[in-house]
């Protein structure tokens, strides 16, 4: 029989205790990584909370954007790299090195990809609409040229996409069909090709239609009746993303419910897409994202260059709580809520629809810390359980 001598007892009663210790910390370290609290963890049961993402972030350019990017949000949209313009440039030419990335980045982050867009009249080359002597096509040339995009760029990321935006901002405010030179040329044709060609590249990825000022009522019936018109001639729709660029002002929660009814009535899903809240002045009572509507910047119009008053954060951060009310209210129905952008000074509303304005849009701060509007967005989720 050995003996352990007293030394060698109190060597391993000091290892046991450190190993003990160890275990503990490490047991309070997973504990305390369980317990934070997250966008993404609070309404993880509800709805997806996306982002949209610049070239910028979707390389990782800077760390801190980076972390708050994969901790908070299990969904992400490109904000430009995916749209025709700039995936597709020339007939022959196809630059895939920016959307590639960012699939890659969601897969490591276990995030959603939305893709932004198919079919829309801004931000398109050129060449799809026009011959060798810069007159329209006609309709079945421009369905050649439409599927060969949707073909290309869908199917390269086929089964890696939740969803994609086949068809963005097709009316005017009133309802009625914007005059774009998708219109020109086909009439609404075109929008029955969009969904028919990413269904073919993609049968198991969603579909949507996608607009602002989707709180007007006009506008929605407009939005209603596309959705109608595919379902009519058996065409798949999933759902239609109604664009939350609004302000303090609007929209009210009646306008909002009505909206989602109206839409969740057709057996769609809602996607509230593009996110953010204007606090600034705007004296031509321009809203929306149409980006051809701009006004020159004035010092009246950009009050807060040195910081937003505690008061209009306030009003911000009351806001916020009162659409997330709405929003949980009918997360049956509502499947992704998306801000336009990660922080303050990623927002586009820096620069409309007037040049160089000190926005504060969004939840996260310029120095990327969570404003008051994510704090009553989180008790929101918090109150739920």
């Amino acid at each position: 029989m050995k003996i352990i001598g007293l030394k060698s007892i109190v060597i391993v009663a000091a290892l046991v205790g450190v190993i003990g210790c160890q275990n503990a910390q490490k047991a309070d370290s997973s504990n305390s990584e369980e317990a934070k609290v997250t966008l993404r963890s609070t309404f993880q049961d509800d709805f997806l909370i996306g982002t949209a993402l610049s070239a910028g972030q979707i390389m990782g350019n800077n760390e801190l954007e980076s972390e708050l990017i994969a901790r908070e949000f299990n969904c992400v949209t490109p904000e430009n790299v995916m749209k025709f313009m700039l995936i597709h440039p020339q007939p022959d030419s196809f630059n895939f090195e920016l959307p590639d990335k960012l699939v890659a980045l969601a897969e490591k982050n276990d995030q959603e990809v939305i893709g932004h867009t198919l079919a829309w009249h801004s931000q398109v080359p050129n060449w799809l609409f026009e011959d060798e002597n810069g007159e329209l096509v006609d309709s079945l040339t421009l369905y050649s040229r439409m599927k060969e995009h949707i073909d290309m760029v869908v199917g390269r990321y086929k089964g890696r996409i939740k969803g994609w935006d086949v068809l963005n901002e097709a009316l005017n405010e009133d309802g009625s069909f914007r005059n774009s030179k998708f219109y020109q040329i086909s009439g609404t044709g075109y929008i029955y090709k969009a969904f028919e060609y990413a269904n073919a590249a993609d049968p198991e990825m969603e579909l949507y239609y996608n607009d602002y000022n989707m709180h007007n009522q006009a506008k929605v019936d407009g939005a209603v009746r596309i959705a109608k018109m595919l379902q009519d001639r058996g065409i798949r729709i999933d759902g239609i993303g109604m664009q939350g660029h609004w302000s303090l002002n609007y929209p009210s929660q009646e306008q909002l419910e009505s909206s989602i009814k109206k839409i969740s009535d057709l057996g769609l899903q809602v996607m509230i897409t593009e996110l953010d809240i204007d606090v600034l002045p705007n004296p031509y009572n321009i809203t929306g994202a149409n980006i051809s509507d701009n006004f020159k910047a004035s010092k009246e119009a950009n009050p807060y260059v040195d910081g937003l008053p505690d008061s209009v954060n306030q009003l911000h951060a009351n806001k916020y709580e009162s659409l997330f009310k709405i929003f949980y209210k009918y997360k049956d129905n509502i499947d992704r809520v998306t801000f336009w952008g990660v922080h303050d000074g990623h927002s586009w509303k820096n620069n409309w629809p007037a040049r160089g304005r000190t926005n504060y849009c969004l939840i996260f701060d310029r120095q990327y810390q969570p404003k008051l509007a994510y704090e009553k967005i989180i008790a929101i989720g918090e109150e739920k359980e």
